[in-house]
């Protein structure tokens, strides 16, 4: 198999010089290229060599608890000690303070090196943003230290059987029990429910406060710790772990809420808007999650190609695949789809980290997460199509990467829910202000696009004047994120020709 580099040239060229990272107040470019650079040295050394044996053993349960395949206990111990898993909490609740941009490039390489390993700790800074921003100073104190230290790892416990993308049909039921409150109810494909690496586990759960009728009014946000503060557990139990495609060491469990104690955060029957603070970090994750996985797909498919020798050039010579016009094709897609993903979700981090264009992050995340999963997965299948049949075989490691990568245009709400929600509030919210800042994005990215901006601007007013805009949701998020891509590599390209760089050569090579 095809040791995994993570592309930190790659990572650092996209936040500096497409999305301006430096225009951040936060922003220190030396110490995020120390930082990326060295979460890069760990992760290739650490954590990629255990996404194999991860894939074959998985997880199994046990006596009620999940137990992680070989190697992970451990590894986890090395991430928390380093203090990864509170990179973004504020130094004075034991975390380093940095910022989303940073986090960012960390995410990526995680993904790219153990995605199964990266879903159980990625919740944490979402989960640390809910209880920052509707937490209380007390919960604040009590909550993220252990978080920030690794002590604790979070889930987010939405889903039921019954209740995916409709949150509404919640039927987990919240009663209050003097100054704290008993869950009561089941939640199914929750991403690291349960694991024996650290040593609690904070859900974030969305309950029932209201009564049936009150729909995602009656909906509440809770803490509910994995133990009680005596040491014993909580009433929470894993009832089962899912069997899954691929991720293969993350266990997706369905839990059950038996009276369990729980912390109220925020206002009751605001629930909704403090789980969308997590949800909105979410998704822009596992945007960066696609990118990864086309990423390794790039190199994993450039690596063996350039290895492996096959027919003869004009002069008689044997030749390596790479030189094929169809491989070579196939082999700058996939770098092009990572390239222009990465630029997208860098775009739209940095713009939420200023927080001077809410309408454009708005409009912007769901179009992110499309466009980068479903470039992941595209990505992945040519880098098997590359290898031909050892792209087949487990051993070389493409297999994986498209297996693990499918999932994540599902979860978080998937891709089509993401096209219902473009052609319906991304283009009415407001006004439709996010539908002018995305044309302005088009106009700003060159003039090349400029045309494409206007016939783009009709075909929203015509969507947004229809009967029922859900019927071109599919074409127009397609068109849209297209455009979007294509937004993004006019700016690569434009910033590789104006350092006059190797990288504006090989952009034009790819026919950019």
């Amino acid at each position: 198999m095809t040791a995994f580099r993570a592309p930190v040239d790659d990572i650092l060229f996209s936040l500096r010089y497409v999305a301006r990272a430096d225009r951040l107040p936060d922003w220190d470019d030396d110490l995020a290229a120390e930082i990326i650079g060295h979460f890069a040295s760990f992760a290739e050394g650490r954590l990629a060599p255990l996404d194999a044996v991860g894939d074959v053993q998985g997880c199994r349960l046990e006596d009620g608890r999940v137990r992680m395949p070989d190697g992970f206990g451990a590894v986890y111990r090395e991430l928390a000690e380093q203090g990864w898993q509170g990179l973004t909490i504020p130094e004075e609740h034991g975390g380093q303070g940095l910022g989303a941009a940073v986090q960012a490039g960390v995410s990526e390489i995680f993904s790219g090196a153990n995605h199964s390993l990266q879903m159980i700790c990625s919740l944490v800074p979402g989960a640390a943003g809910v209880i920052r921003r509707f937490g209380t100073d007390a919960q604040k104190v009590a909550l993220l230290p252990p978080l920030a230290s690794g002590q604790w790892v979070s889930t987010m416990a939405l889903t039921e059987p019954g209740a995916g993308s409709d949150l509404s049909a919640i039927r987990t039921k919240a009663v209050p029990d003097g100054d704290l409150w008993r869950i009561s109810g089941e939640k199914i494909f929750i991403s690291g429910g349960d694991q024996d690496m650290s040593e609690g586990i904070l859900h974030l759960v969305l309950a029932r406060t209201g009564d049936a009728a009150s729909g995602v009014r009656g909906l509440s946000l809770f803490v509910c710790l994995s133990h009680l503060p005596d040491g014993s557990r909580n009433s929470v139990s894993v009832a089962r772990i899912e069997e899954k495609m691929g991720l293969h060491a993350s266990p997706t469990c369905q839990l059950v809420f038996d009276g369990a104690r729980a912390q109220l955060i925020g206002e009751e029957g605001g629930g909704l808007k403090a789980m969308f603070t997590m949800m909105n970090h979410a998704r822009l994750d596992v945007s960066l999650q696609g990118v990864a996985h086309a990423a390794r797909a790039a190199d994993l498919a450039r690596t063996y190609a350039a290895e492996r020798s096959q027919g003869r050039d004009v002069a008689g010579q044997p030749v390596t695949i790479d030189r094929h016009a169809d491989v070579a094709r196939m082999i700058d897609t996939c770098d092009r789809l990572a390239r222009g993903a990465r630029a997208l979700c860098h775009i739209t981090l940095v713009a939420e980290a200023l927080g001077t264009d809410r309408d454009f992050v708005d409009f912007m995340t769901p179009v992110c997460k499309y466009f980068c999963t479903d470039a992941g997965i595209r990505a992945a299948d040519l880098a098997i199509q590359v290898m031909g049949g050892y792209g087949y075989l487990r051993e070389y490691g493409a297999e994986q990467n498209w297996r693990d990568a499918r999932i994540c245009a599902i979860y978080e709400g998937t891709n089509g829910i993401h096209a219902r929600t473009t052609v319906t509030r991304g283009l009415t919210a407001n006004g439709g202000a996010g539908a002018r800042a995305f044309v302005a994005f088009l106009n700003d990215s060159g003039p090349e696009l400029q045309e494409a901006a206007v016939d783009w601007g009709a075909a929203a007013r015509m969507v947004a004047e229809a009967g029922d805009p859900s019927d071109h949701a599919h074409d127009f998020m397609e068109l849209t994120c297209n455009l979007a891509f294509r937004a993004a590599l006019v700016r690569l390209h434009a910033a590789e020709a104006a350092l006059a760089g190797a990288g504006a050569e090989r952009m034009s090579a790819a026919g950019v």
